[in-house]
């Protein structure tokens, strides 16, 4: 009995977590599958913590608006944790004639589906952040935007599931999914086999390899990011801060430490063997591109910088789906770098789907099928 459950969620990661959580809400049994001895040992605990709208793509962007105004800002009271939500919006700066294309681009497109984003030139948005470099000629600026910290958040969720009744299996790596009479039913780990009535694959970039032991393919691929940590600085901003070139995204935290993310372009060279390694290039790759944004910053000293997998879709887009040829599985995973910011209102819509509830919001953008050729 203690391998069966109405729902198994293949991953440990904020997505599983926060679907488990909604799922043990309702009243259903739910079993978490972790391959990792950890919860939240991927991209979960290596990402810039980024609570963003502004320059989504504009299938994404209803989700991140919903959780946004529904979900976000009572998230600490409703799991009993501080998981360091700051609302205190979003900058996103150019210093070229280029970057501010690029940005009046992005705020058109979001801002025509209702987003509050506008334009702003250097010297209003030095009054946001005044201590921006002179460099800066221009950004765009979402006042709702905000950022969390994902290691508590991805913590929060799990505590509270496990309250509710929610089991966690670590260490189980998942090998294969089975039917039974057509429908997915039962979850193969190394050691053990699980059923439940749904199946929930949301296990980032490894989904790929565990939905085609059941005949799936999810064209995705895997992508290597990084992330620094600065020691503690005196308060100096929270808003949450990108560029139009993507040299570097990050806030400060509650802590005053410096969050920042990027990427130098050679991850690919390192002779990682297959685990998330950090690059020696990239940490001072990203350093030079915040230095021309907030010189200020110049004499931080970084403590530690740490890498992990995202995993890219095709289209850049999630697949968050019912499968037509697989009958009780639900697919969540592709989230491409861009799926700490709307997980709870993912996991609020897989519990819907896996209790044949209407969806809040229209998932059919992130549909399976949509990469089928067309006849």
């Amino acid at each position: 009995m203690d391998n069966l459950a109405d729902v198994i969620i293949i991953g440990g990661g904020i997505m599983g977590n926060s679907t488990a959580y909604y799922l043990a809400k309702k009243g259903c049994s739910v079993i978490v599958l972790e391959k990792s001895d950890s919860i939240g040992n991927g991209g979960s605990s290596r990402n810039g913590g980024g609570v963003r709208q502004s320059g989504r793509d504009k299938r994404e962007l209803p989700l991140a608006m919903y959780g946004v105004k529904n979900l976000w800002p009572a998230l600490s009271e409703e799991l009993e944790m501080d998981i360091e939500y700051y609302q205190e919006g979003n900058l996103r700066l150019g210093k070229t004639d280029r970057h501010i294309n690029i940005l009046n681009g992005l705020t058109e497109r979001a801002a025509s589906l209702g987003l509050d984003v506008k334009m702003i030139n250097g010297s209003e948005a030095k009054v946001i952040t005044p201590y921006l470099s002179d460099e800066v000629i221009g950004a765009s600026w979402c006042p709702t935007d905000g950022h969390a910290n994902p290691m508590l958040a991805t913590l929060a969720y799990y505590r509270k599931a496990r309250r509710l009744g929610v089991r966690f299996f670590t260490g189980e790596e998942v090998i294969e999914i089975r039917k039974i009479k057509g429908k997915a039913k039962q979850v193969v780990t190394t050691s053990n086999i699980y059923e439940g009535d749904t199946i929930i694959l949301a296990a980032g970039y490894e989904s790929r390899q565990i939905a085609a032991t059941i005949g799936l393919d999810i064209p995705m691929t895997k992508a290597l990011l990084e992330v620094l940590v600065t020691e503690a600085q005196p308060p100096m901003f929270y808003q949450m801060l990108g560029t139009a070139d993507a040299d570097f995204y990050g806030h400060q935290s509650t802590h005053g430490s410096f969050v920042f993310g990027g990427s130098s372009g050679f991850e690919d060279t390192n002779k990682d063997n297959g685990k998330p390694v950090t690059n020696s290039l990239t940490a001072s790759c990203i350093c030079r591109g915040i230095m021309k944004y907030f010189p200020c910053l110049s004499d931080a000293k970084i403590v530690r910088t740490w890498a992990g997998w995202i995993d890219v879709c095709a289209d850049h887009v999630p697949v968050i789906s019912h499968v037509e040829e697989v009958p009780g599985l639900i697919l969540a995973c592709a989230f491409s770098g861009h799926g700490f910011g709307i997980s709870p209102t993912v996991g609020t819509l897989l519990s819907q789907m896996a209790t044949d509830e209407k969806t809040v919001l229209d998932i059919s953008d992130f549909r399976y099928n949509r990469f089928k050729a067309k006849i």
